[in-house]
């Protein structure tokens, strides 16, 4: 009889004619992110290149360098251990709600904010440093969460963890990215449309292209041909060709942000921290199902210490697993790929020649690559969550879109004054020539976006316990948000989004936080009383019968 091999006799075959197809992906994926990332900060909210380019982009790529070499060491552990040759390693990259999200709802305000009271220059280094302190924040929340997340996970329920995350797919990485698309429609519907074909339909591409890289081929090759004929609609000046090498170093500048970030941003930042373990809790859940069972605790811990990595070295996106584990897998990748996306983001990010991608590749031929992320996470929010639950899951997706609102009106309005309506709705309506009754209407949607997102997991949360007549766990949900409220960690009055005492003079004697703090705890209440009205007449039957 023969002997069976011992687990460590079976050679690893770590890489693969898969791992080919898997690199493009993951590496696409990240490359992006990082363009779509340098997009809104330099063309929406005028950040100098310089600093998008030499030091959050090396800081950032560092991050997920570290964290995919990581990931490749895991799988080369996990072969020896279970004696396998077929082991995938644990895609990681950019998380892309949180880098949108970043981008939108922390760095650019903060540069506005910071532009009315210093140079421009100064501005954007002050915002960075904003940025970088809440990766330090996102990350230490992460290490923190890598211990307890799955306790969090069974305390909240899925409609209010993923309904936010739903949001923000339809309202920031879908319609906002469709102004984009549409700005040029020959190129982006070109490529929006490959990327239904080969990732909606699931349709093989020619030659077995992966349907990435082909969308994003295909899209530029027509949007230079049209250039060249002179018929686009929207022509940039051409871009300059140069590859600006930026080495991460670690600074303290994260410091002098650190008190901003505490104050104003980490309704924010903290959400997307949580969102992104949750995730990470899901997807190592989604490769043991596939065959490889890597340690939850190992694969969160990794992601946050590239957090804080990618912190303290400039980086502005924090990182996360992907998701895509199983399909990673049934391409055929092996480790191989997750090593190479290492080194081309990592060194790409450091010698330049990712901004020389993000300055010659059109966002129009970019952005149906979030729109596809946009389905998959709406997608799965409704899929994993109860059936009963779907109802949770819309109520949750409603603050993403009043922050949807706000970034297309504040980017319509650079002086800022949309800002202000929060706390001056007839300023705003004189100086805009408007209604008093829209500046009114539009005050309210501010304060909702303010900690939209942590609006967004409690509201879902709110309406899955009551849909499951846990009438204690609903009125407890609308007890916190009436405790954040009166402080403004959401619905915040101030326009920055800042937490305050409610009776602080900032406020200038406004009395909304009183108003939202009251509106949660009567509801509350009425949630408390109405379920035991309904116990009541439950026992009553009971005895009857």
């Amino acid at each position: 009889m023969a002997t069976p091999l011992a687990p460590s006799a079976t050679r690893y075959r770590w890489a693969a004619a898969g791992d080919v197809n898997a690199f493009f992906g993951l590496m696409l994926d990240n490359v992006m992110n990082l363009v779509i990332l340098a997009g809104i900060l330099i063309y929406v909210f005028g950040f100098p290149e310089d600093l998008v380019y030499r030091r959050m982009f090396p800081g950032t790529a560092l991050g997920v360098m570290f964290g995919d070499v990581v990931y490749t060491w895991m799988a080369f552990r996990l072969a020896k251990r279970e004696g396998r040759s077929d082991v995938t390693a644990m895609p990681l990259g950019l998380d892309a709600p949180s880098t949108i999200g970043m981008a939108f709802t922390v760095l650019g305000p903060a540069y506005l904010a910071a532009k009315t009271r210093m140079p421009e220059q100064e501005a954007a280094i002050s915002a960075w440093h904003v940025g970088m302190a809440c990766m330090i924040l996102i990350g230490l929340f992460k290490v923190g969460m890598s211990f307890v997340g799955g306790a969090i996970q069974r305390t909240m329920p899925g409609a209010g963890l993923l309904g936010s995350l739903a949001g923000i797919g339809i309202a920031l990485m879908g319609v906002l990215q469709l102004g984009d698309i549409l700005l040029e429609p020959v190129v982006g519907m070109i490529s929006l449309t490959i990327i239904f074909y080969a990732l909606i339909a699931r349709i093989r591409m020619p030659f077995n292209a992966p349907g990435v890289l082909a969308s994003v081929v295909v899209g530029a090759a027509v949007y230079y041909l049209m250039r060249a004929l002179g018929v686009l609609q929207h022509p940039l000046p051409p871009p300059i060709l140069s590859f600006p090498i930026g080495f991460p170093r670690p600074t303290l500048g994260f410091i002098e942000g650190m008190p901003v970030a505490l104050t104003q941003y980490i309704p924010m930042a903290i959400p997307f921290a949580i969102l992104t373990v949750v995730g990470g809790i899901n997807v190592t859940e989604s490769a043991r199902l596939a065959g490889d069972d890597y340690r939850t605790r190992d694969i969160l811990l990794t992601e946050a210490i590239a957090t804080l990595i990618a912190g303290a070295c400039g980086g502005v996106s924090q990182s996360t697993p992907y998701i895509g584990h199983p399909a990673y897998k049934a391409m055929g990748g092996r480790a191989a790929y997750t090593l190479a996306c290492a080194l081309f983001v990592g060194l790409g990010g450091m010698l330049g020649y990712i901004p020389l991608m993000a300055k010659i590749l059109p966002l129009a031929c970019l952005a149906p690559i979030l729109i596809f992320v946009a389905y998959d996470i709406v997608a799965q929010s409704f899929h994993a969550t109860p059936p009963s639950h779907a109802a949770a899951v819309c109520f949750a997706i409603f603050p993403s879109v009043a922050q949807l609102l706000r970034i297309t009106l504040d980017k319509a309005n650079s002086t800022g004054l949309f800002l202000r309506s929060a706390l001056e709705p007839a300023v705003v309506a004189e100086q805009a020539k408007i209604p008093l009754g829209f500046a009114d209407n539009f005050g309210v949607f501010v304060m909702l976006a303010n900690g939209f997102i942590l609006t967004a997991m409690l509201w879902g949360a709110f309406l899955a316990f009551l849909i499951d007549h846990r009438f204690a766990a609903s009125a407890t949900t609308l007890a916190i948000c009436s405790a954040l409220s009166f402080f403004g960690v959401i619905h915040s009055v101030l326009p920055t989004g800042g937490i305050y005492l409610p009776w602080s003079a900032a406020l200038h004697g406004s009395v909304a936080p009183y108003h939202w703090a009251a509106s949660y705890a009567l509801v509350a209440a009425m949630i408390v009383a109405l379920g035991a009205t309904r116990r009541s007449a439950a026992a009553r039957d009971d005895l009857a019968a």
